[in-house]
């Protein structure tokens, strides 16, 4: 009994296109992740340091405890007359 051997076309690594699309894929994400990172870097909001007053001297609207703050919003206003 003999066994015969095909012969493969040995090809190079860039004429496989399968590489093609594995590589492509990963330089488009590195490509977009930098460009995003560019994008985020220059335009960037400026960060707000101040607090907004609520009406009382010396109370923030961060110093607000939260559980007052939801009660004051849930009640209706005082209509004087």
């Amino acid at each position: 009994m003999q066994s015969q051997l095909q012969s493969v076309a040995v090809v190079p690594w860039w004429r496989v296109g399968v590489m093609w699309f594995v590589v492509g894929g990963l330089g488009v994400v590195v490509a977009g992740s930098f460009a995003l990172a560019v994008t985020a870097v220059s335009g960037a909001d400026i960060v707000v340091t101040e607090s907004m007053p609520t009406g009382r001297p010396g109370r923030t609207q961060a110093n607000t405890p939260a559980v007052q703050g939801r009660n004051h919003a849930a009640t209706p206003p005082v209509v004087s007359r």
